[in-house]
């Protein structure tokens, strides 16, 4: 390395030079090939420098990328671009060692590890963050960088989101132990799911992959209900369908195929199992389809959680999630679509690795996988649109592209080799589709990000209210009501005339809105009334005195006494559940005329109400009821009104029979169902 270039910092300087020397060419050459196409009113040369010789490398690098990830040239290299992105200034590095002066002035020692400590699988030790604490690592924009380039290790989409999971141990910082077990783990479940066998009976399409299987010797079991029967076997699941294959008495049953990508309304939910269809292990899940009758339920049954149903959902969900996706924004091209398809079983494949990696603590499904998670995250839809966008501007044939990516790994491709695809030309192109720093997909995931952090934020306020008990909420939502209850006191103060003249402005007030029809225009003003109180309440600086709501739960009652009080409320609720029954099963008797004469007044009363609103305005009708409604809380209509209208209603509402009810153990069909 004779020539160093001095705006660069070592570690950028020795990636360039392995840049050079994968590409068979100098470093002078390269900076010509840059220095060609740049602007020198730009900033950030050295980072521009080191982006473009990796891009280059690389594309010579994913030709063989299985030979290269299990040598481990692959994550060695692409580990030291991603520090070398980081650090590409010779600047940088020098306020970068600064900072390790410092600190290591302030007295904070470096620790040391035996080799035996070395060898500890990462993730699964407890020091596993004081093992890697000083060892060269790289931040989230870094990964996400290395992901524009390369899906294998990271997808534009959901490449941040991947860096958060994977880095949740080691406080947000990725190192290259754990880097290169995640890469050789990827490797590794892609080899493990070639040698798996096609489900029985079924002959898989040229571009159907298998993408995770259960139920077989050597994984946990899996079994199908079928009413009050279960049958274990295998499941197995493709980029296409769902197969599940009964256990024989030798080999396996034809397999029964579940399709997840037609054009029909299906969908795909958890649901708990056990035995005489009590809901008591939430483990299995159910599909259903408006083709058939009859939901398929699948119970994946382990001894605690529930985490391998949620595995399965989740992927089940991806598949289907992504052919909704090219169907719903008509991705007819083939070289376009099956992209999508490599995309989304290279993120099943990392979430594979993950799982591998983090035994101890499984990661969420969703932040490996690209549709359930858009689906999940906040203006998710807005992100779809611009996957459309950004799946035009994809390469294919770009040796680093996720289609040339699996066809590299020695998948059997042989759908991709008939399809024909774009050269590489002179000039690189991305694999992704991203062309810049400032792509529109890139400013939609992080503000989905941002408004998903804010939204986190929100939730957490509110965990320990659903953590109340029913006496504790109670109480809250009483304090709650307490400002409602001052409003409902002033409007009975309006109603009943203590108020005379706040009543007779309502009453002037209700006429003008109503006869004027301007219950637009008092809905307005109602609003800017509220918003007026908002401002005030901003202006008075409520917010900042108002930490937090106070509720005390002493109470003046013995506990015998509360004892008494809550038999009463509990027979109060009785009673009003019994007046509720009564009530709807007299309306019943009116409507099927088992009341007969009862009916027959009620049909009258309601053709009499039909033909006054047919023929009066209705706003008439609604200043004659306020006004009637005002007079008889007032004075004057206390004393001219008499109580034996009310008393002749309440008789005849009495003398009405009801339906007699019966109660049985056996479901029945009601009648009542059937009648109308």
């Amino acid at each position: 390395m004779a020539n160093l270039k001095k705006h660069l910092s070592s570690i950028a300087n020795d990636v360039v030079h392995r840049c050079a020397l994968k590409l068979d060419t100098s470093m002078d050459k390269l900076v010509e090939q840059i220095e060609a196409g740049w602007n020198s009113e730009t900033n950030g040369y050295s980072r521009k420098f080191v982006e473009f010789c990796s891009a280059k490398a690389l594309t010579y690098m994913c030709q063989n990328i299985e030979e290269n990830i299990s040598n481990g040239s692959f994550s060695r290299f692409t580990f030291d671009m991603m520090l070398a992105w980081e650090m590409p200034s010779s600047t940088d590095e020098e306020a970068c060692m600064e900072c390790v002066a410092k600190e290591k002035e302030e007295g904070k020692v470096s620790l040391k590890v035996t080799q035996e400590q070395d060898d500890i699988p990462l993730f699964y030790s407890d020091i596993m963050p004081l093992l890697v604490d000083n060892e060269p690592n790289v931040g989230e924009d870094a990964f996400a960088w290395l992901g524009s380039l390369v899906p294998l290790v990271a997808d534009p989409v959901n490449g941040r989101f991947t860096f958060e999971t994977l880095t949740a141990p080691t406080g947000n910082r990725l190192h290259f132990p754990a880097y290169d077990k995640f890469l050789k783990e990827i490797d590794k479940c892609i080899k493990h799911l070639q040698k798996q066998a096609p489900p029985n009976g079924v002959e898989l399409g040229d571009d159907e992959f298998i993408l995770h299987v259960e139920g077989t010797a050597s994984s946990q079991r899996v079994v199908r209900h079928i009413g009050a029967t279960s049958w274990p076997g295998r499941l197995t699941l493709t980029n296409y369908a769902l197969y599940f294959e009964a256990s024989g008495v030798v080999t396996y049953e034809d397999a029964l195929k579940i399709d997840l990508f037609e054009n029909k309304e299906h969908s795909v939910r958890p649901v708990s199992t056990g035995p005489w269809g009590a809901p008591l292990f939430d483990k299995a899940i159910l599909y259903e389809s408006s083709e058939s009758s009859e939901g398929i339920v699948l119970e994946f049954p382990e001894m605690t959680s529930s985490t391998r149903r949620d595995h399965w959902l989740a992927l089940i969900k991806e598949i289907m999630f992504m052919h909704r996706f090219l169907s719903k924004y008509k991705v007819e091209c083939p070289i376009q679509a099956w992209e999508m398809h490599a995309r989304t079983i290279l993120g099943i494949i990392k979430l594979h690795a993950a799982r591998e990696l983090l035994r101890i603590s499984p990661p969420t499904p969703t932040k490996f996988l690209i549709f359930a998670l858009l689906d999940e995250l906040p203006k998710g839809d807005y992100i779809l649109e611009e996957l459309v966008d950004n799946l035009k501007k994809i390469n294919s044939g770009h040796p680093c592209s996720a289609s040339s990516t699996l066809k590299n790994m020695n998948m059997s491709l042989s759908f991709i080799s008939s399809v024909e695809v774009k050269e590489i030309g002179e000039e690189n192109v991305s694999a992704s589709g991203l062309d810049d720093n400032n792509s529109s997909l890139e400013i939609a995931i992080n503000q989905a990000r941002e408004e998903e952090k804010k939204i986190v934020i929100a939730k957490s306020t509110t965990k320990e209210l659903k953590e109340e008990g029913i006496t504790e909420s109670t109480l809250i939502f009483m304090e709650l009501l307490k400002p409602l209850k001052g409003v409902l006191l002033w409007f009975e103060e309006i109603f009943t005339w203590e108020r005379p003249v706040t009543t007779l402005v309502v009453i002037a007030a209700t006429f003008l809105i109503t006869y004027k029809e301007w219950l637009g225009k008092a809905i307005a003003v109602f609003f800017l009334w509220v918003v007026a109180k908002m401002i005030q309440a901003r202006q008075k600086k409520i917010n900042d005195k108002c930490k937090e709501i106070v509720v005390s739960s002493a109470s003046d009652q013995t506990t015998m006494e509360s004892i008494v009080s809550a038999q009463h409320g509990l027979q109060t609720i009785h009673q009003v559940v019994q007046t509720a029954n009564i009530a709807l099963l007299k309306l019943w008797s009116i409507l099927i005329s088992k009341a007969r004469k009862h009916a027959d007044i009620v049909m009258i009363a309601m053709i009499g109400l039909a033909i006054l609103l047919a023929i009066v305005p209705v706003k008439f009708i609604i200043m004659a009821i306020t006004l009637y409604c005002f007079s008889m809380t007032s004075k004057l209509g206390k004393q001219v009104g008499n109580n034996q209208g009310n008393r002749r209603l309440q008789e005849w509402w009495d003398s009405i029979p009801v339906i007699p009810v019966r109660v049985v153990e056996k479901p029945v069909d009601s009648p009542t169902c059937k009648s109308m």
